[in-house]
């Protein structure tokens, strides 16, 4: 029977630690969004839930009384088989979360069940024949989570070295291009759609590189720096992502921008950061704006508080964009912005009033300004309106992030589930208002707000109440603020519901829905939804 126990074990051990590997990737080995996570709903049933009670409960009882000993073991043999048994029912079901495949991860994993093999050895074969033998499985059980933390954490200095002997190759790789024009863009949203855009429409008169999805850190563009740079590219459009006030700087140093463009600023990443003037240092702009040459050029959404502030105080040169004709000083403005359902078109004009019409395959108001962003940087690097214009032809909707998509029983599908921010996800309901009949959102809390969270779940809800018939949120931690929000402008109160499982929600949805009505999937919502509404993908 003991040779069974450490079987089921053993099993049970392989998903944990897989699991916890896979939450700090997920979490991109950063401490602070690793703990973050535990301030969630989600996160906090990691460590308070019934079944972990009742494992400590088990142990405690164990020490101080094993009369019932046979007992006892029963009732872990019949967890761990359990365990086992659930296991082997995500795997074949390829529901089994797991890290993805890399390196570092391949390591990690290497090392934490080396760890959990000595201990299995240690335990089956030095005190095999000790009555407390099974509790240390038990123990280790329980600690799983500190264990595999303790392994990412030991191995990180290693990790380090290995990146900045990266870094250091990248840098010195790039240093050696000299006609290589760096473009670098930062913000806490529309950097990738502003970084697709750009790289779509320089493409049509220069070599262009781009960085790839998921590749704005510093590793992540060090290897396509070593892996995709080579002497025939004329322009790098770099994606600049970081959690932590230095982090921009660290990237600048690597890839020496020429021109630099912060897309828009908000408290989306708050909580990490810790202060808002260490967000505005690294994701606001200003270690961009610090780290360009003398004959660079600092590009900035005039639309945006922050960036407008950033404005003001920088006395390097610097170019301006919005939406709103009406604010002084600026490089370029639109008119006449008409929003279509698969499209937007506007006129766009510089400060010499020339002008030129756009007419672009993507969705929403809100890229509006995310592609003055790439127009601008194109004119500085030579192109003209109307060669601008004829590339943006070539704008994929995808590049944005945004999808509208023909869903099972003729509901429309707006797809904006990439990623989410406060900003966007205002812009993209502004966008769903378009719609004829029913409007509905599914979507989760934002995470890593810190003490801005109440007020911006608020605020959204309030738009949602506006906006949408039904609304169904899929993770609990600020639900009760969405719909606080809802209601107060005018949503029915059975018509903001919170729900997890994707088959409930389509349930849901699809009995609420008729053909022409529209959902918006926002934010990190479960693959299997989106398949479900949308059929085969």
């Amino acid at each position: 029977m003991f040779l069974f126990l450490n079987t089921f074990w053993f099993i049970r051990t392989f998903k944990h630690v897989l699991f916890w590997l896979y939450l700090w990737q997920l979490k991109e080995y950063h401490i602070g969004r690793f703990l973050d996570h535990f301030r969630t709903y989600k996160g906090k049933k990691l460590i308070y839930n019934y079944l972990l009670l009742f494992k400590v409960i088990l142990a405690v009882l164990f020490v101080f009384d094993i009369e019932f000993f046979s007992l006892w073991f029963s009732i872990l043999f019949l967890i761990y088989f359990i365990e086992s048994a659930i296991f082997l029912k995500q795997f074949w079901s390829k529901s089994l979360k797991r890290p993805v495949r890399t390196f570092k991860t391949l390591l990690l994993t290497f090392v934490s069940f080396a760890v959990s093999i000595i201990f299995l050895f240690w335990v089956s074969l030095a005190i095999k024949d000790e009555p407390h033998a099974p509790v240390y499985l038990l123990l280790f059980d329980i600690l799983t989570p500190v264990i595999v933390s303790l392994a990412v954490l030991l191995m990180q200095p290693f990790f380090v070295i290995a990146r900045n002997n990266i870094l250091r190759k990248a840098a010195k790789k790039i240093k050696g291009f000299k006609n290589l024009t760096v473009v670098g863009i930062t913000g806490s949203y529309g950097k990738t759609s502003t970084k697709e855009f750009l790289a779509t429409i320089l493409s049509k008169k220069f070599k262009v590189l781009k960085t790839k999805q998921h590749q704005n850190s510093e590793i992540g563009i060090a290897n396509c720096i070593l892996n995709d740079l080579n002497k025939d590219h004329e322009i790098f459009a770099v994606e600049m992502g970081s959690y932590k006030k230095g982090g921009i700087k660290l990237l600048c140093d690597m890839v020496k921008p020429k021109i630099g463009i912060v897309t828009g600023v908000n408290e989306q990443h708050l909580a990490l950061f810790g202060s808002m003037e260490k967000l505005l240092s690294a994701e606001g702009g200003g270690e961009l704006a610090k780290a360009l040459p003398q004959d660079g050029l600092l590009v900035l959404n005039g639309d945006n508080k922050y960036c407008l502030d950033l404005y003001k105080r920088s006395d390097i040169n610097k170019k301006i964009y919005s939406i709103n004709k009406d604010k002084i000083d600026l490089d370029i403005h639109t008119e006449g912005i008409e929003v279509a359902q698969n499209s937007i078109s506007f006129l766009a004009i510089d400060k010499n009033k020339h002008l030129a019409h756009f007419n672009v395959n993507v969705l929403g108001k809100h890229n509006v300004q995310n592609l003055l962003a790439a127009i601008l940087a194109a004119k500085e690097l030579g192109m003209s309106f109307d060669e601008i214009a004829e590339a943006c032809k070539d704008i994929k909707q995808f590049q944005a992030g945004m999808n509208l998509k023909e869903g099972k029983h003729g509901i429309k599908i707006i797809d904006s589930s990439y990623s989410a921010n406060s900003d966007g996800v205002l812009a993209d309901l502004e966008y769903l208002s378009i719609f004829p009949k029913k409007k509905i959102i599914v979507m989760p809390c934002l995470i890593e707000l810190g003490p801005k969270s109440k007020e911006v779940h608020e605020k959204i809800g309030k738009k949602i109440g506006e906006i949408c018939d039904l609304a169904i949120i899929t993770s609990k931690d600020k639900f009760d603020d969405i719909k606080r929000g809802a209601i107060e402008s005018g949503i029915k109160e059975g018509n903001i519901l919170f729900c997890e499982k994707p088959e409930d929600i389509y349930s849901m949805v699809t009995l609420f829905c008729a053909a022409g009505d529209t959902i918006l999937l926002e934010g990190r919502v479960p693959v299997k939804l989106i398949k479900l509404l949308v059929g085969s993908e």
